[in-house]
């Protein structure tokens, strides 16, 4: 009966070598005050500098921890040969901050440019380029347009607005009334553009 080994011993030993740690409920989840994500998730986070200096401030223990792990980690990449920076993600995503440029120069005139082009074979489109130099609301305005031309608008990722159709004639009519900041001779009409 010697040989054979209690249940709760042979657990505590396959759990030792299983490095398996105990927990206590409730888990204490520790969140950054810079981006309120748990700090676990703050290396994904766009401002991660700046998560590791609140961290400093408020968790030096974690956050001796951290450096201890991209200390390792940087190591092993150089011994593996991968770059550090590859880890890191570089284009956007959701963590990334939007910052709004606002490149207007007072000295330039302000201009709202008309042109149509082709899409396929003979779906004509018109596009509306200018009018966010002067504050106009680009959603609202595509809006106004789909309603009053009843076709189709949309706003373009390069603040321009897209109207199916071809009514540029009668956005040099419409644009000045609809709008009396823009006048007359801020609209330039630029023909046939190449999409």
């Amino acid at each position: 009966m010697d040989a054979i080994k209690e249940p709760d011993e042979l657990k505590k030993k396959v759990d030792e070598c299983h490095g398996v740690v105990e927990v206590t409920y409730p888990i204490e989840v520790k969140y950054c005050g810079n981006c309120s994500m748990p700090i676990e998730y703050c290396e994904y986070y766009a401002e991660y500098d700046k998560c590791k200096e609140w961290l400093a401030k408020n968790y030096p223990e974690d956050y001796e921890k951290l450096m201890l792990r991209e200390a390792e980690a940087d190591a092993g990449a150089a011994a593996g040969g991968m770059d550090s920076d590859r880890k890191r993600q570089k284009r956007g995503g959701k963590g990334m901050l939007r910052v709004k440029k606002d490149n207007e120069d007072d000295n330039e005139p302000k201009r709202v440019r008309l042109s149509c082009s082709t899409r396929g074979k003979n779906k004509r489109v018109t596009l509306v380029a200018g009018l966010a130099a002067f504050k106009i609301d680009l959603r609202a305005a595509a809006k106004f347009f789909g309603t009053k031309f009843a076709c189709g608008s949309s706003v373009s990722g390069d603040k321009e607005i897209v109207i199916q159709g071809d009514v540029k004639d009668d956005l040099l009519k419409v644009i000045p009334d609809k709008w009396p900041e823009v006048t007359r001779d801020a609209i330039e009409d630029c023909g046939e553009s190449k999409k």
